[in-house]
């Protein structure tokens, strides 16, 4: 691969790009699948592996279907032979692969991310973007002083059903837009935050974690959201307007409300939990003068109800691996979520960030389910209280919700950041 800014040759198009998934235990699984299928068209191979535990040995379940006695589904989570590095400056001292995918700690970010791109590597980089909206503001500056591609992974930007939903936004349909909202109402158990050092903290030390709710699990609602509002860029957003709490005993956020001003005009707001009855499918409403429409982002369904009648949209996605793959080869194409683009998303994170601790949900409105590492709260009412933030543009402090404990005096009211 040539310099940064290098016009590729032809040779270099039609050759399988090098591609090194760093952190490849958890989420890092799915990146390496993604890389297999790719291989198997000759679109891309994988060069190496980065974590600092060994991947020898280890198992990847195949999508097809669960893990069991006597099945046939496991296989090697790295094919055998393929070179391992326990971290990203021993892989570049030694090669320098076409494309790194980082699937790694939050907090790490930033400075795996920019070390890459200034190896003359293009990125795909995990959401959320970085930790704090100044790390985002330097990797922005990375990206352009380097030339290099870095995409992050938001994956419903490669989504049809969403790009779908913002036409039909745009293009009036729906009338003027009253309402554009989001709901997720999942479920996390203690396994859950017990399985990394840095899961369910806002810091570490003095290092910016922000593994809540908000910024992470449900991540994808709130980017979602304000895309389709037509918002993405930091500077596409006003206020922000957060309320944070947790069930779970952990720093962070698992219950929260987010309402957003974009500087169009346009409110967006999140309800959003970990501490449901159970996992329901996450989505995007959008109501306006003339119509409706509610996207579930998850599966690339999309519900329209307007002049022009009812209908239904299944669409497929496009893999932002693939996506960044077929754009090193055109120095004009536009990737699907590059780092910029994340902007207004991180305007949140930013909130989140610097809003007082969360306040622990009210014991006796949290009911326990399981036993153990697998035990989960689920907090009273929880997804009708997350529904009405979405259609009424207003927190769960503000709606009244009755397990929203009082702030302290100082603080009587939610956290409000101005960021126009």
């Amino acid at each position: 691969m040539g310099a940064p800014g290098t016009v590729r040759t032809t040779a270099d198009r039609h050759r399988p790009a090098t591609v090194a998934v760093v952190g490849v235990h958890g989420h890092g699984a799915s990146h390496l699948r993604t890389v297999r299928a790719l291989t198997a068209t000759g679109h891309a191979r994988l060069a190496a592996v980065v974590d600092p535990r060994p991947v020898e040995g280890t198992a990847l379940t195949r999508p097809d279907g669960p893990v069991g006695p006597g099945t046939a589904t496991v296989e090697p989570l790295v094919p055998p032979g393929t070179a391992w590095f326990p971290d990203l400056d021993a892989l570049l001292g030694a090669a320098r692969p076409d494309v790194v995918v980082l699937a790694t700690p939050i907090h790490t970010h930033l400075a795996l991310a920019s070390a890459a791109l200034r190896a003359g590597c293009d990125v795909l980089l995990e959401k959320p973007t970085v930790a704090t909206l100044d790390e985002h503001e330097q990797l922005v500056d990375v990206v352009r002083a380097t030339g290099r591609r870095c995409q992050v992974g938001f994956q419903t930007f490669g989504s049809g059903a969403v790009t779908e939903l913002a036409h039909l936004v745009a293009s009036g349909e729906l009338g003027e837009v009253t309402t554009v909202g989001a709901v997720g109402t999942w479920v996390r158990t203690r396994a859950y935050y017990a399985r990394a050092a840095w899961a369910g903290r806002r810091t570490m030390g003095d290092v910016p974690v922000v593994d809540g709710v908000v910024t992470n699990p449900l991540a994808h609602a709130v980017a979602t959201a304000l895309a389709v509002a037509g918002a993405t860029l930091a500077e596409h957003v006003a206020d922000v307007e957060v309320d944070l709490h947790h069930a779970h005993d952990i720093e962070a956020d698992d219950t929260s409300s987010v309402v957003v001003t974009t500087t169009n005009g346009r409110r967006v707001a999140a309800g959003l939990t970990l501490c449901a009855p159970e996992r329901s499918p996450a989505r995007v409403l959008v109501r306006g003068t003339a119509g409706e429409a509610v996207l579930r982002y998850e599966h690339d369904e999309l519900d329209v109800r307007s002049p022009r009648g009812s209908r239904s949209v299944r669409t497929s996605r496009r893999d932002l691996l693939a996506d960044l793959l077929d754009a090193r080869h055109d120095p004009h194409a536009r990737l699907r979520c590059d780092v910029a683009s994340t902007g207004a998303f991180m305007r949140v994170l930013e909130a989140v960030r610097t809003a007082p601790d969360p306040t622990p949900v009210r014991p006796e409105q949290v009911r326990w389910v399981g036993e153990g590492a697998d035990a989960h709260p689920v907090v009273a009412d929880v997804e009708a209280w997350c529904a009405r933030v979405a259609d009424e543009g207003a927190t769960f402090r503000t709606l009244g919700a009755p397990w929203v404990a009082p702030l302290p005096t100082a603080a009587a009211e939610p956290d409000r950041a101005a960021v126009g």
